[in-house]
Parts: structure tokens; C-alpha cells; sequence
């Protein structure tokens, strides 16, 4: 009971700093016209090693105990399930259905031509900075985290500019959507690919259960669940109750499960069972107004803050590191943004809204953090790797809101 006591008084006293860090940093990156993701990532990386850790370090090793680090770590990777279930939930395949070639090519184009530039940079740096990892795995997560694109936040960045309903905004979002469904079964390939040990027959074997699993979702428990969610609202239309709520919830949590037991990340299926339902409108509504607040004000503070306290940017201490890092951000906005820019023009586009789906669709954030921390979980990614690739999720996320003004197309 005494033990108990302590790690719930350092996991309070954790909380504390880090929620409201986050909700400062977030507030003030959005007076910036910045999404509050760097924010949260700026306030992490301000209370973890790069700043508090050298400022104060008695205050940091106080305020930011050992102890309490898999308090943390599972209930950012809790938001985690969470959010992609919810973010599930949002995808729009009936732009899918709708899509024109220049959509797709867009699409195929924003996943392979970075993945491609990705795996030539892991085997440029490997022998620097990743001696002892294995290449293969360190290959994948490189050059997988480099081909993400952050959905969510571009879709609230066309929200901000009023771009959704424009073709521009149509064309982004349609190649967004094909981008993450590739990147997310990238990522689950990967991971299969990676705690497989790299033996053919296993990987095989992980990544027919992950297909399995995506059959049973779809054949069999959305057919279910759509049934049930018709019935599941209350009668004076307050949505849904406990009940229901509890068990969609269940649900999620054991879909991330099965992933995890297959081999491959817990996000994967909780995201599975959410884009599963992606056309059941009620029930989104329904679930998202109970959940999303929840999520973005404790979950998703204590994911992103964390991601910062895990960095240390004062850990890059010489220039061979930084030049190292300069060449996975030119390999990350090169490749995202030459080919998507290149097919927005080919598929009919104006040219300057064809920089402007290349500017859209480089940012990184919140998936390209996910992807990282992936890594790193699995022991793919070293600190000082981890490092750059989060710098370099902040920078190409940083950067879309100012190009964006400056390269919009006129009204």
C-alpha cells in the first residue's frame, strides 16, 4: 500500500506540470497559428533534458522520476488506442470512392518516393549512428517514418484556411486518406517485419493474422456492431449510454489486444475497428463527443509531452550528428513534397496549388511521433535517431501553416 502511495504521489505531481506545460505550449504556438501538437511537444522537450534537465537538474530528476516512466509510457500508448480509434472513426472512404487518378497518384506517390529516400539514408548512417541496431528494422522505421503524413492536423489546417470544400482541400484530404491507409499497413507490416525477427516464416505468418484480423473486423464484428449501434441511443436523443458506451470501448481495447498478441502495435487495431465504422455517423458523433475531450485534454498531453521528455536535443552534440540530421529532413520534405507536388501537377492542378498539396501533405506530426515511438519501443530507433526524427516532425509540421498563407491561392 506504501509503494502504491509513492507512485501514485510522483505520477501526480508528473501530471501536474506536464498537463499544464502542455496546455501553455499549445495556447501560445496557437496564437502562431501552429497546431497545439508542438506546442505540447515544445513543453515536453522544455521540461525534459534539453532544458529543465540542464537548468535544474536536481528539479528535473525530482519532478520526473524513473519510477513513474511505465506510468507514462502506458497511458500515452492508452491515448494512443484511444485516439485511433477515434481517428477511425473520421476517415471519409467515401472520398476513397471518389477519387480521381491525381488522387491516387498523389497518394502512392507521397508513400514511396520518401520511403525510398528514407531507406537510402538508413544505409548512409547506420554504421554512425546505429551501429548495434539491426538493419533491416532500423531501415523500415526510417524510412516509414519519413513517408507518414498527420491527417488530423492537416485536416484542421484546412479547416483553419477554409480550404476544405475546394478542390485543393478535396485532392489533399482524398490522398491523405489513401496515404495513412498505406502508411498505417506500412507500419503494421513493419512491425511484423521487425518482432518477427526478421525470419521470413514468422513474418509471413504475423502478417496473414493481421489480415485475418482485418477480415473478421470487417465480415463479421462491423456488421454486428452496426446492427446494435441502430438501437443503442437513448430515447430523448442524449446519444449513447454507459452501456453501449462501455462496451465500444471493450470492443477497441480488445481489437488492440488481438494486434498486439498478433505481433504487430496495439494501435493497429483499435484504428481497424474505427475505420470498420467509418460511415456510421450517429455513432461517431456519438462516441466523439464523450471521448475526444477526454483524449485531447489528459491522454494526448501526457503522449506528446512525453515524446518530448524522451528527447534530448543537447544529446546532438556535434556537427556530424546535425549534419546528420539535416540530411533525414532534406530526405523527408525532398521526397514528400517532390512527389506529391509533382503529381498534383500532372493529375491537372495550377501550380501553385500543386506547392500547396506538396506543403499539405508534408506534415508529419502526430502520425510520423506514433511511427517514432513505434521504433523506439521496439529498439529500433537509438536516443540520438529518436531525436532527429522528432525534430524533423516538428519542423515539417512547423513549417506548413506559414507556406501555406504564403503559397494559397488567391480568392
Amino acid at each position: 500500500m506504501v509503494e502504491t502511495e509513492i507512485l501514485l504521489f510522483h505520477t501526480l505531481i508528473e501530471l501536474v506540470p506536464i498537463i499544464v506545460a502542455a496546455r501553455i505550449g499549445g495556447w501560445l504556438l496557437g496564437r502562431l497559428g501552429q497546431p497545439q501538437v508542438v506546442g505540447e511537444i515544445a513543453a515536453g522537450l522544455l521540461l525534459g533534458p534539453t532544458a529543465l534537465g540542464r537548468l535544474a537538474p536536481a528539479a528535473s530528476a525530482y519532478l520526473f522520476s524513473d519510477l513513474t516512466q511505465p506510468v507514462f509510457a502506458v497511458l500515452g500508448h492508452l491515448g494512443l488506442v484511444l485516439l485511433m480509434f477515434l481517428i477511425g472513426l473520421e476517415f471519409d472512404f467515401g472520398h476513397v470512392r471518389r477519387l480521381r487518378d491525381a488522387a491516387i497518384g498523389v497518394a502512392i506517390a507521397g508513400i514511396v518516393l520518401p520511403f525510398a529516400f528514407g531507406l537510402a539514408v538508413a544505409v548512409l548512417i547506420r554504421p554512425a549512428v546505429a551501429p548495434d541496431v539491426a538493419p533491416v528494422g532500423f531501415a523500415l522505421f526510417l524510412a516509414t517514418a519519413l513517408s507518414i503524413t498527420a491527417i488530423p492536423i492537416l485536416g484542421r489546417i484546412l479547416l483553419e484556411f477554409g480550404l476544405v470544400r475546394t478542390p485543393l482541400g478535396a485532392l489533399t484530404l482524398s490522398a491523405a486518406a489513401i496515404d495513412d491507409v498505406l502508411g498505417w499497413t506500412l507500419l503494421a507490416a513493419v512491425s511484423a517485419i521487425a518482432t518477427g525477427s526478421f525470419h521470413a516464416g514468422d513474418a509471413v505468418r504475423t502478417l496473414a493474422a493481421t489480415i485475418a484480423f482485418v477480415v473478421v473486423i470487417v465480415v463479421l464484428v462491423r456488421p454486428v456492431v452496426v446492427r446494435w449501434g441502430a438501437r443503442a441511443f437513448t430515447p430523448q436523443g442524449a446519444g449513447l449510454g454507459l452501456l453501449p458506451f462501455s462496451l465500444l470501448l471493450t470492443a477497441a481495447f480488445a481489437c488492440a489486444a488481438a494486434t498486439h498478441r498478433i505481433g504487430i502495435f496495439s494501435i493497429f487495431g483499435s484504428f481497424v475497428l474505427g475505420a470498420a465504422l467509418w460511415d456510421q455517423h450517429a455513432l461517431r458523433d456519438a462516441v466523439g463527443s464523450k471521448l475526444w475531450d477526454v483524449v485531447n485534454a489528459f491522454f494526448l498531453p501526457i503522449f506528446f509531452t512525453y515524446t518530448g521528455l524522451r528527447t534530448d536535443v543537447g544529446g546532438l552534440d556535434s556537427l556530424g550528428e546535425w549534419g546528420i540530421f539535416l540530411l533525414i529532413l532534406v530526405a523527408a520534405i525532398g521526397g514528400k513534397m517532390l512527389g506529391t507536388g509533382l503529381l498534383a501537377r500532372l493529375g491537372g492542378l495550377p501550380r501553385r496549388e500543386s506547392v500547396c498539396v506538396a506543403i499539405l501533405m508534408n506534415t508529419r506530426a502526430l502520425m510520423g511521433l506514433v511511427v517514432i515511438n513505434v521504433g523506439h519501443d521496439l529498439g529500433l530507433i537509438p536516443p540520438d535517431v529518436f531525436t532527429m526524427l522528432v525534430l524533423m516532425a516538428l519542423v515539417t509540421t512547423f513549417m506548413t501553416s506559414p507556406l501555406l498563407r504564403r503559397f494559397r491561392p488567391a480568392e
